[in-house]
């Protein structure tokens, strides 16, 4: 049965939580947002993925959200009892700062194992499912930025390209007309004007780079200026398209692995991927431990100053992890050490601060000389 404190205690973590998640959530969306919109202009994404895009990668920024939205939780709602002298009076009750751990267990815990649960598999496959709805729409030349009955900016060279006629897939075209022009070593320039009357866009056998297949065509090459054109007739001739940046990074590839597969591979770089999982779920208990006395004021106090220091904290605390990542991946860090070197220290840290708090609130108070 929970005590009526620890009732309250928890309305006040839970409230607190579910506001700054939302505020940290509207934040990462709006950065989605402008991400997307820019890849969207440059036509490496279709708008119509846009939403999509957008819901799939809030999903895989829960993992770092979460941890923060705790730490700062904590640290609000019992910097707040503190100010309002509201933990004045629950320690005259007998309430002491241990005390104050059972509450913050009992409302850590499923956020932990909600955590797990996002992190080892419902992130990765949102990751997985990204890669799969961008893949699908680069098979089309929508996607390419071409449009029928347009002259548009070749894609990733100089030059134009018009298409009068297109599939509703975007996957073929009729009457294709193409004109780049390359600087030469000697400083002139070159043009290549390219005729087809149909063609297709294809991926080669990796799936990595998108070629444009022409087939029943002319080229023409040569320099402004000059007699020395070149008239070609081809029954197929490919050109190959710019590199997608928005699809297959090495990055969102190793986020996209499947978690079993990660505990049974002996590969430095899906090992680091491993323990950057099980970074959130461990995170979320120690920043929440090391809230608990980070959070403790005297109404005296700036509002906000230990706020900034705890910030600080977990910037430092965010960068070693970052760190330690870094180091399992390039193997400079034994697997089995793992982050452990990072959860540790904060952990003891954490307890030294609570065992600092229970000594200050021990002592008593010097008594004045008669």
């Amino acid at each position: 049965m929970l005590r009526i404190i620890d009732r309250y205690l928890l309305r006040e973590l839970a409230l607190t939580f579910l506001g700054i998640s939302a505020v940290l959530l509207l934040i990462s969306i709006g950065e989605t947002l402008i991400a997307v919109l820019n890849q969207v202009a440059r036509g490496r994404v279709p708008a119509d993925l846009l939403v999509a895009m957008i819901g799939l990668r809030a999903i895989d920024s829960l993992n770092v959200l979460l941890p923060l939205a705790v730490f700062l939780g904590v640290l609000l709602a019992y910097g707040r009892l503190y100010r309002d002298s509201e933990m004045a009076v629950l320690s005259a009750s007998g309430l002491d700062v241990t005390g104050l751990l059972r509450p913050v267990a009992l409302f850590v815990m499923p956020v932990a194992a909600a955590l797990a649960l996002i992190a080892f598999w419902i992130a990765p496959a949102a990751v997985r499912l990204s890669q799969h709805l961008v893949d699908e729409a680069n098979r089309s030349l929508l996607i390419a930025g071409l449009e029928p009955g347009r002259f548009v900016a070749l894609p990733g060279r100089e030059g134009i390209i018009y298409v009068g006629d297109m599939s509703a897939g975007g996957s073929t075209f009729s009457r294709m007309f193409v004109e780049s022009e390359r600087l030469e070593s000697d400083g002139s320039s070159q043009i290549d004007i390219i005729t087809a009357k149909n063609g297709e866009l294809y991926r080669d056998t990796s799936g990595g780079d998108r070629f444009l297949a022409l087939k029943d065509g002319f080229r023409v090459e040569g320099r402004p200026g000059k007699d020395d054109f070149r008239l070609l007739r081809f029954e197929r001739n490919d050109i190959k398209l710019a590199d997608n940046d928005a699809v297959d990074s090495s990055e969102a590839v190793k986020r996209a692995v499947v978690t079993s597969e990660l505990w049974s591979s002996s590969d430095s770089l899906q090992v680091a991927e491993l323990h950057w999982r099980l970074a959130p779920v461990i995170s979320v208990l120690v920043l929440a431990l090391m809230a608990v006395p980070l959070s403790r004021t005297s109404p005296r106090q700036p509002r906000y100053g230990s706020m900034i220091v705890a910030v600080l904290g977990y910037i430092v605390y965010a960068n070693f992890l970052a760190l330690g990542r870094s180091w399992i991946a390039h193997g400079k860090l034994a697997p089995a050490w793992g982050l452990w070197w990072v959860y540790l220290p904060a952990i003891l840290v954490a307890l030294w601060l609570i065992g600092r708090g229970q000594r200050l609130k021990g002592r008593k108070p010097r008594l004045a000389a008669a």
